[in-house]
């Protein structure tokens, strides 16, 4: 450290133009740091989701659950399995051992559930195999309103808008509808004339099934070319689907509107969103993994001015956002962190009372602490306002410390470069061959001055 402190000084354009470009590095580096609340943890945590509209509690507990839970238990580093039943739903949640890959957890429980899948009942949905994310709740939650708009088209105007526009900024994995109502083509069947015809419901679902269906027909060549061919069946209307022809007993056909009254209505309400005492329709933005909070945030909100702006009829209310206490705690970690610094030239001046000391304390700080953010970047790290983002001594330091550890980080370096240089002159003044330094330097680094 002596022989390279005294090249330094000997030669001060090379460290100086080195600090030049790290400290230009670091200041790049912090402007284009993602500014995050929580860090991105990895959770050994997987969630299965089974549903079968209508079952009870008793029968998906023996039908379903137990079948589960013991394909499960057969895997490896689980460490618990808890599992709540509702009326039609069955939750698993598996947790593994610590530094499991939770890669291979969700790949490895997606397995078991395959394996009785065949044993599970016919009436269920296909099961939803999915990994616990600890960060993984909605960051900003909206509220729309409108004066002229049915709940059916507010809600429509959500999901084909609003999302479709949301989810193409970058940062954006998901946005989610809260309360509103559901498009859904009703088929009421009527008893009497169904009996009279000689059909069941399960005749007239499955006929449905069958036609209602677009369907690849296969390749055919046409004047010297190939071209695909499709079977479109599917209805595009309710009075389309209406029009469908069904098969009755005895080799005739009857329209389905003959025996069903079909509607194109809303789907049965199953939950509802409220704001203040009224009904809501509300709609939560999900952040990406490693994605910027406030970044995105301001990207979202651009985004819905967009919207507002070409819609007139909506109205747009933020109920819940973190950016705000992110950005809050942000600011006063780096307010904490100039104050520590400042504070710790103070200490040094005050104790040497030499003004050649303290400003060789001034430049040490910022120039080992902001080249600091390069090495952040390089690594992958985020600015959280937890985050103590370095010590002047060290190249960096990834310790999550409250706010006022920050000013503590920076006295310490004060209590460093006070001993260090107080001995340094003391070394410098005595007439001791052992005390008296042997070459000209300076201690701990500061290459660029002499």
């Amino acid at each position: 450290m002596r022989n390279i402190s005294a090249w330094a000084i000997r030669h001060p354009v090379t460290p100086i133009v080195l600090f030049v470009v790290l400290f230009f590095m670091g200041v790049v580096a912090f402007i284009r740091l993602p500014i995050n609340l929580n860090p991105d943890v990895s959770f050994p945590a997987v969630n299965v989701d089974i549903t079968e509209p209508g079952a009870a509690p008793t029968e998906m507990e023996t039908q379903i659950a137990q079948k589960v839970e013991g394909s499960i238990s057969s895997i490896g580093a689980v460490r618990h399995i808890v599992t709540f039943i509702t009326e039609g739903l069955v939750h698993i949640g598996i947790e593994f051992q610590i530094g499991t890959p939770i890669d291979r957890a969700v790949t490895d429980v997606r397995d078991a559930v395959a394996k009785v899948r065949s044993d599970l009942p016919q009436g269920i949905l296909e099961p939803q195999v999915s990994r616990q994310d600890v960060d993984g709740g909605a960051f900003i939650y909206y509220a729309l309103s409108t004066t002229s708009l049915t709940p059916e088209e507010l809600s429509w105007a959500i999901d084909n808008t609003i999302t479709k526009r949301l989810l193409a900024i970058s940062g954006v994995a998901q946005v989610q509808r809260i309360g509103g109502v559901e498009r859904e083509i009703r088929v009421e069947l009527d008893p009497g004339r169904m009996q009279a015809m000689g059909l069941t419901a399960v005749q007239v679902n499955e006929q449905l099934r069958q036609l209602n269906m677009d369907a690849a027909g296969g390749r055919a060549q046409i004047g010297g070319g190939e071209q695909a061919i499709r079977v479109l069946g599917g209805a595009r209307s309710a009075g389309q689907l209406a029009d469908t022809q069904i098969i009755v007993p005895g080799g005739k056909f009857v329209r389905l509107r003959e025996i069903a009254d079909v509607r194109d209505g809303i789907a049965e309400i199953r939950g509802i969103a409220r704001l203040n005492g009224r009904p809501a329709t509300a709609f939560g933005v999900f952040k990406a993994r490693g994605a910027s909070d406030v970044s995105t945030a301001k990207a979202v909100q651009i985004e819905l001015d967009k919207i507002l702006v070409e819609n007139r009829a909506l109205h747009l209310q933020t109920i819940f956002t973190t950016v705000e206490h992110t950005i809050a705690t942000y600011h006063s970690s780096l307010e904490a962190l100039v104050e520590g610094s400042i504070l710790a030239v103070v200490v040094v001046w005050f104790f040497l009372r030499s003004w050649r000391a303290t400003l060789i304390s001034a430049l040490a700080i910022p120039l080992s602490a902001i080249p600091t953010f390069a090495f952040m970047q390089f690594m992958g790290f985020t600015l959280k306002p937890s985050r103590c983002w370095g010590f002047p001594w060290l190249p960096v330091c990834w310790w999550t410390m409250p706010s006022w550890k920050s000013k503590t980080s920076s006295g310490i370096c004060a209590w460093a470069r006070v001993v260090s240089r107080r001995r340094s002159m003391r070394r410098m003044k005595s007439d001791s061959p052992w005390l008296r330094p042997r070459s000209p330097s300076l201690p701990y680094f500061s290459p660029s001055v002499s």
